[in-house]
This record gives C-alpha cells, structure tokens and sequence, in this order.
C-alpha cells in the first residue's frame, strides 16, 4: 500500500480546496493509506474526499488530544508536538504532495525532500526538487508511479 502525505493549508483558495479533495478520493481510488496533520483546510478537504471513497485517513496532530481532528480521519494520532510532528508526517509518508499552503508545508517540504522522498507540488512552493502537477489527476499519477 502507498502512503501518500497530502500536506497543504489551513487558509486557501477554493480551487485549493477542490483539488485537495480530488486528491484525497483518488488517492483511496488507488488503494492508497492517506496522511496528513489531520486538521482544516486543505487536510479536511482530502480526507474528505479520500473517506467518501471509502479510503483509510491518518491525522497526525499537533495537539495532545484527539479530539482536534477534522472529522474525515479515521486514525487520529495526538503528538502533542506542535509543528515538530511536519517530520513525522514527511518520513511517514512514501510520497508527500503539496497543496498551497504557507510556511508549515514549506517546512513539510523540505523535510520530505531531506528524508528523499518525492514531493510532488499542486499549486504550493517553488521549491527546486518538487515535481509540480497542474491538477489532482496529474499530481496522484505521479504519486502512484515515484
């Protein structure tokens, strides 16, 4: 099974939102275990979209309790580590793809990109090593074949 890290913002645009959604039920289309930081915004939206596919979601939080997580994630994991869980999430994952998103997914980014995992970026960073993807479908194909 492939664990894709969908890692992106808590405030983005509604085109953010939507492809973070397609990504999240495609990524479950595919057979793939999805993890991210399991809160709002671009989190919320593909486990969402992943859960409505009848996908497997995996939020690691920030916050020491479960009870934080958007209510699309299926395995809650309360750290307690603040934004040290971005490593967590990036060294989990065997694919990491990066939706929007301000300096917390720069930061995921970079790690995943220090771990040699590949990143791929959907409208997020320019950030040399990222494999960028103009839509979902693009961005979970290339998941699926790194």
């Amino acid at each position: 099974m492939v664990i894709v890290g969908v890692i992106g913002g808590r405030d983005v645009s509604p085109w953010h939102l939507r492809e973070a959604e397609e990504t999240g039920r495609l990524i479950a289309v595919n057979g793939g275990l999805l993890v991210c930081g399991g809160l709002s915004g671009v989190m919320e939206a593909a486990c969402k979209g992943a859960k409505e596919a009848g996908g497997l979601t995996v939020g690691i939080l920030p916050q020491g309790q479960k009870t934080h997580a958007n209510p699309y994630v299926s395995i809650p994991i309360a750290t307690g580590m603040g934004m040290a869980r971005n490593a967590i999430i990036a060294q989990t994952a065997d694919v990491l793809i990066a939706i929007g998103g301000s300096y917390g997914t720069l930061s995921e980014i970079a790690y995943g990109l220090q771990f040699n995992k590949p990143v791929i970026g959907l409208g997020t960073w320019d950030v040399e090593g990222v494999i960028t993807a103009k839509t979902a479908v693009e961005a979970v194909d290339k998941a699926f074949i790194t």
